[in-house]
């Protein structure tokens, strides 16, 4: 890459199709959390469902799909809460955050690669362990931010 100064320096660049971060509020209030083995960093972390764009897929099909898939409810009601590009460093990857309501029981079979335990936290207490450092997860904490105005409004 050619700097502002002129010189060149190698970079790496992930290309990446995009993604989605959903924040899932179950009919009690809850937001429904995934526990799983994160390699990055050795062990599992708590996150919001998340998931992979297909190729030239439409990122609310993508998180329709992903909630099925990761904790098996579908949502009557998918809303896009903001997106951003999650770590424009070293990636292409630009991230949709939506807020997921009328969830149903939906279950779609998980990636061969997916161990994931589902976790039901009311949603004042999620955002209490956001700020308390508890999650270290950053697309959960974005996506938390994004949305809660929206949250505080439901409790």
């Amino acid at each position: 890459m050619r700097l502002p100064d002129g010189s060149v320096r190698p970079y790496d660049l992930v290309q990446h199709s995009g993604s989605v971060t959903i924040v899932p509020l179950d009919s009690n209030g809850n937001l429904l959390f995934v526990r799983q083995y994160r390699i990055g960093v050795g062990k599992e972390l708590l996150e919001l469902p998340a998931g992979v764009l297909n190729d030239a897929e439409d990122p609310q099909t993508c998180a329709a799909r992903e909630i099925r898939e990761e904790t098996g409810m579908a949502a009557s009601n998918l809303e896009l809460l903001g997106d951003f590009y999650l770590a424009p460093g070293y990636s292409s990857e630009h991230m949709y955050i939506f807020l997921a309501s009328g969830l149903y029981p939906s279950p779609l079979e998980q990636d061969a690669d997916e161990f994931l335990q589902l976790v039901a936290i009311p949603a004042a207490e999620a955002l209490e362990m956001a700020q308390n450092g508890e999650l270290r997860d950053a697309k959960s904490l974005a996506a938390l931010m994004l949305a809660q105005k929206r949250l505080k409004g439901d409790l």
